[in-house]
């Protein structure tokens, strides 16, 4: 593969879509996936929009990650076009609504789990031979929000993420895919705003930024 290839789930808002605008703009192609297709829309127009010397590309995915049939069948087009990946990016999460245990919201609660752990553990048998393939790694983002009250539906879930990913990394420690856990610094996200409305969000650092610094740091 003479062009570096990036999937990125969950990329198309946020720190998930700073990450591929910021990967194309380095001149990787990157399969962005994401259920909101205004959303990969607009990634894709801020790509084309700066025109930069050497940037990359993007082949829109608009897909839920909660689909395994439509995972697998990128993931099979990923392989059959460019024989693998030289980078996972897993950014698609449920940020479910902030509530008291006693009151879940039956929902929500599925919805966490199905996005943000079984997604996880359906995605990771896929992805894992396009990495293997392309001798690349999978980054992942931390958010250690279990057992803080009102975040039980997502705190629990993204632990249970965490533990999946921790033990994925070790198995592969010594012969791969390399598996990478970051905790991002706050940023001026929609998620964020929801889970800490009324912040001042002025100390938070933009999504594009966070992006830079941790492919920077990790790769």
């Amino acid at each position: 593969m003479s062009q570096k290839i990036a999937l990125v789930t969950g990329a198309s808002r946020g720190l998930g879509a700073a990450m591929a605008e910021t990967l194309a703009l380095r001149g990787w192609h990157v399969v962005a996936v994401a259920r909101t297709v205004g959303g990969l829309e607009e990634l894709d127009d801020a790509v084309k929009a700066l025109k930069l010397p050497g940037a990359g590309s993007i082949t829109l995915a608009p897909m839920d990650v909660t689909n395994d049939d439509a995972m697998r069948h990128l993931c099979l087009s990923v392989h059959e076009r460019w024989g693998g990946a030289q980078l996972w990016v897993h950014a698609a999460v449920h940020a479910a609504p902030l509530a008291p245990a006693g009151s879940l919201d039956a929902k929500d609660w599925d919805k966490s789990i199905a996005t943000n752990l079984r997604a996880t553990g359906i995605l990771i048998p896929m992805v894992e031979p396009l990495l293997q393939a392309g001798q690349g790694a999978a980054l992942f983002f931390d958010d250690p929000r279990a057992g803080q009250k009102f975040f039980g539906a997502y705190g629990a879930t993204k632990a249970a993420q965490m533990a999946l990913v921790r033990s994925w990394a070790a198995e592969g420690a010594k012969i791969g895919p390399k598996v990478i856990i970051a905790q991002p610094a706050p940023m001026a996200t929609a998620t964020r705003a929801r889970f800490f409305p009324g912040e001042d969000r002025s100390q938070h650092a933009a999504p594009r930024d966070e992006a830079a610094r941790l492919l920077a740091l990790h790769l």
